[in-house]
């Protein structure tokens, strides 16, 4: 296909999504319709694309010497890319139900459909320059369906993440800086770019500049210590926590760290350094920290919002690890994660809206009224923990062999975080499952009268994620190979 393609899946969401906002609708099923079909043209034109890869760039703007705004589809970019077009109709379609107990439906939507587009140029982003520039519109696009609801909580939440995210991009601007002063290119080429003959003496002080350019990719990767404005963010709707903590931003987030890690300052100059030893310490903490916190909260969505906080360093570490074993455990567990986290809160979010309840201890005997939302959850908890037969078992699985095969010794102590972190999870997770299907002696069964489960629109997403969960947990080598050979493996 033509690499004009690669702008044309950037463009068709916004302009949608204005369409929607700013269009004289009559009803609302008319604009439901339209919005749902672009979606879903939107993604299968990525597919095709993913299937039939353009050779050429596509350049955009050309400022000065390698300075561009361009667009490139390569490996790692086809990962992020598909997973986001996968998701992006089916978390539309739950949106639909979901907000028809909120305000301003189609300004909701003009934002949500923009980060769609924005994401993907993300990942179509053929050098560091580009990948920036739209990691920041990513910051513009998503602020206002944190503080969609305008509550006071939502205002200052929305405050929050855009504070810290603009403190990361400034870290991340300084690395980019680097990598365009001491890299023979700006493009993305496994292996990295930089220039021994430039780097000189200054090896020291370009390895600080990766440290302090993975804690500026890393807020929004929520990683210890800049991580509090996730769960805060939880106060949005739950189709935006779904893909602030699923897909969207803290993948986002992740992908940046992979692409300055193996893309551009590259693997074999950062290995052995302390930045490798500083950023693995931050994961593994981050790992244990995260799940930890999610036993002791008590609030649904801030309970998953911490979940997250431990995974996105699952996929940190794999990075971490730098080597190309590492590689393919950060982004099996980046694709498979996304599927488990996205279930979850999904599930949580059906719940919240049949039942207005948003607490664990208010969730005793719910698997009654709404057995197919917590079957699925049930399924997604199990696939968190890593049990086998699911995809989280596969993930954490080639992030602990990876580690082994690394030979760094702190990577053995992340293999000690991963277990307890495995531990941790089954405690939170399982603590709501078992409150669901076996309610405590003070339980009274008339206070569920009138819940039962959500109706399809919420369902279907639920059932093809689930379904997905469980097919990768048992079929999942042609998708580990091709993670190898984009990782040169």
């Amino acid at each position: 296909m033509n690499a004009v393609y690669l702008l044309l899946v950037v463009l068709i969401p916004p302009l949608a999504g204005a369409v929607v906002a700013f269009a004289p609708w009559r009803r609302r099923a008319h604009w439901m319709c339209f919005l749902e079909l672009a979606v879903i043209l939107n993604s299968v034109l990525v597919w095709l694309l993913l299937f039939n890869r353009p050779a050429d760039t596509l350049t955009l703007i050309h400022f000065t010497g390698e300075l561009s705004i361009a667009f490139r589809l390569d490996g790692l970019g086809t990962v992020f890319a598909g997973l986001v077009s996968f998701l992006w109709p089916f978390a539309t379609l739950y949106a639909f139900e979901y907000m028809t107990k909120e305000k301003h439906e189609r300004v909701f939507f003009f934002f949500y459909t923009l980060t769609y587009g924005v994401t993907l140029a993300i990942a179509l982003s053929d050098n560091i320059l580009t990948m920036y520039c739209f990691y920041e519109m990513l910051t513009l696009a998503t602020v206002p369906l944190v503080m969609h609801t305008l509550s006071r909580e939502a205002i200052l939440a929305s405050r929050k993440y855009l504070y810290y995210s603009i403190g990361g991009a400034a870290f991340a601007f300084i690395g980019m800086i680097f990598v365009i002063t001491y890299g023979d290119t700006t493009e993305f080429l496994l292996g990295g770019v930089l220039n021994m003959s430039k780097v000189g003496e200054n090896r020291d002080i370009l390895q600080f500049i990766y440290f302090l350019t993975f804690l500026g990719f890393g807020v929004k990767a929520a990683v210890c210590p800049f991580n509090s404005w996730l769960p805060k963010a939880g106060v949005a709707p739950t189709p935006v926590t779904a893909l602030l903590h699923a897909v969207a931003v803290v993948k986002s987030g992740a992908f940046a760290i992979l692409r300055v890690t193996y893309y551009s300052f590259g693997t074999d100059f950062l290995r052995g350094s302390f930045a490798q030893n500083a950023v693995m310490a931050i994961v593994m903490f981050t790992i244990v920290y995260g799940c930890s916190m999610a036993v002791k909260e008590t609030h649904l969505k801030r309970r998953l919002a911490y979940s997250t906080i431990s995974n996105l360093s699952y996929i940190l570490f794999g990075a971490a690890l730098m080597t190309p074993f590492g590689l393919v455990g950060a982004l099996s567990h980046m694709v498979f994660h996304a599927l488990m986290k996205i279930t979850s809160f999904f599930c949580a979010g059906a719940i919240i809206h049949q039942t207005e309840r948003i607490y664990v201890h208010q969730l005793d005997g719910l698997a009654k009224k709404m057995p197919k939302i917590f079957g699925i959850f049930t399924v997604s908890a199990l696939a968190l923990m890593g049990v086998p037969g699911l995809c989280g078992f596969i993930s954490k699985f080639y992030l602990a062999s990876a580690a082994i095969e690394s030979g760094n010794v702190l990577s053995y102590f992340g293999i000690g975080c991963l277990l307890i972190s495995a531990l941790l999870t089954a405690i939170y997770m399982l603590s709501i499952v078992v409150r669901a299907y076996f309610p405590t002696g003070e339980f009274r069964e008339e206070t569920l009268e009138g819940i039962s489960d959500p109706n399809w629109m919420m369902l279907l997403p639920l059932i093809v994620f689930v379904i997905f969960i469980v097919g990768f947990g048992l079929f999942c080598a042609p998708l580990i190979s091709f993670f190898g050979d984009i990782a040169g493996v």
